[in-house]
């Protein structure tokens, strides 16, 4: 029925509401509270919960930055212009279209305050960080969830007959966090179009686009151009293994809202070393190859084990993480994450995520032979 695959209520966790909640909820990040919990040293965990680029930081841009530490002695160029503009060659864009902020989080906030929607829809399941900013301008917040049965790919048509008269605001992320799926660039198209008719902002996240097969196929920057109702956000933190640097970028060519946005935004909000270090990271051809390379081939070999378990439904990944449904009576996310953090590897419980009916896990690709741990700690469950 078309109601299936239409907007539904938020549903908070998957645990019913009389159930006391006794066991801890861990995000990708928690790696500390991970320490203090289970007592076991933090640095002796595999973080497959983090979805940060195993390679680590690039050499080339630790070295350049050991040698440049005295720029911040002084104040970054106000307008990033060297930055924006080595961005711009990046992503393929004009560098008026281009603003930087102290990470894609910055950019969140302001683009989803700048524009105060009165009716915004967020796809998910997805990010949280969206709807926590959303609620803070006081509009109504509608969630449209993707369907487990396509795949959690985007149905367009049952998202056109969803769409209420008064949104005015879409919230995407492509590829999606946590399903790992993606539109391609003509459903953007498609849905971009869609929404300029009838006069609705969308906010692309792209934060793992360039984990993509081909980052040509399912990235929205093309469109920019020709649509003044889209803006995307990316950042270097899972790519380019630098979530402490705090950089991220946002591309639009609705230069009176970038105006505006940049009006509210604190200046200098990026730091000296960030700046410098966003520049050497986007010219690093060398580390971007090497690390396309592990991630595609490294998930290639991941979902061929996957496939052949038998309590696992893997889905396709267009990130650099996998979503597993879990299809053992008695086995839930929380077990499968108990049973990995004991040998010193941290997945992604995702009963957190509201709009994930079931049991469900997430990890990202990792060095190869952590990868072979956990799939054989996986198979112990689950194979």
């Amino acid at each position: 029925m078309l109601m299936e695959y239409i907007i539904k209520k938020k549903e908070g966790n998957n645990m019913p509401d009389n159930m006391p909640q006794t066991r801890p909820a861990f995000h990708g990040s928690d790696i500390e509270q991970i320490e203090k919990y289970y007592g076991i040293p933090k640095e002796s965990i595999v973080k497959f919960g983090a979805n940060v680029n195993p390679l680590g930081l690039s050499d080339a841009v630790r070295d350049a930055l050991a040698e440049h530490l005295d720029i911040i002695t002084s104040y970054p160029d106000r307008e990033y212009k060297a930055l924006r503009k080595a961005i711009a060659q990046y992503c393929g864009t004009d560098m008026d279209y281009v603003v930087t902020g102290n990470g894609s989080t910055e950019l969140i906030s302001l683009l989803i305050s700048q524009r105060n929607a009165k009716h915004a829809l967020v796809i998910g399941p997805t990010y949280s960080e969206y709807e926590r900013e959303l609620s803070l301008t006081g509009g109504r917040i509608t969630n449209y969830y993707l369907e487990e049965e396509r795949d959690f790919r985007l149905n367009l048509e049952y998202l056109e007959r969803a769409l209420a008269d008064d949104v005015d605001f879409l919230i995407l992320c492509n590829p999606n966090n946590p399903t790992s799926s993606a539109l391609n660039c003509n459903e953007l198209d498609a849905l971009v179009g869609l929404c300029k008719e009838r006069r609705i902002f969308v906010m692309i996240d792209e934060t793992y686009v360039e984990f993509a097969p081909s980052v040509a196929e399912i990235s929205a920057v093309p469109l920019i151009p020709r649509y003044d109702n889209l803006m995307i956000l990316r950042g270097v933190s899972k790519f380019f293994a630098a979530p402490g640097l705090r950089l991220g970028y946002g591309m639009t060519s609705n230069r009176a809202f970038l105006t505006n946005l940049k009006r509210h935004q604190n200046p200098w909000s990026l730091n000296s070393l960030g700046a410098f270090a966003g520049e050497r990271m986007l010219m690093d051809t060398d580390y971007i190859r090497r690390t396309r390379e592990l991630i595609l081939s490294q998930r290639s070999k991941c979902m061929a084990v996957l496939n052949d378990f038998r309590y696992v439904k893997a889905y396709p990944a267009y990130g650099n993480f996998i979503l597993m449904k879990l299809l053992k009576d008695g086995i839930s996310s929380f077990d499968v994450f108990e049973h990995a953090i004991q040998k010193g590897m941290m997945i992604r419980d995702c009963s957190s995520f509201a709009g994930l009916p079931g049991e469900y896990i997430r990890f990202c690709i990792m060095m190869p032979e952590d990868n072979e741990r956990l799939l054989h700690c996986l198979g112990e469950l689950l194979a």
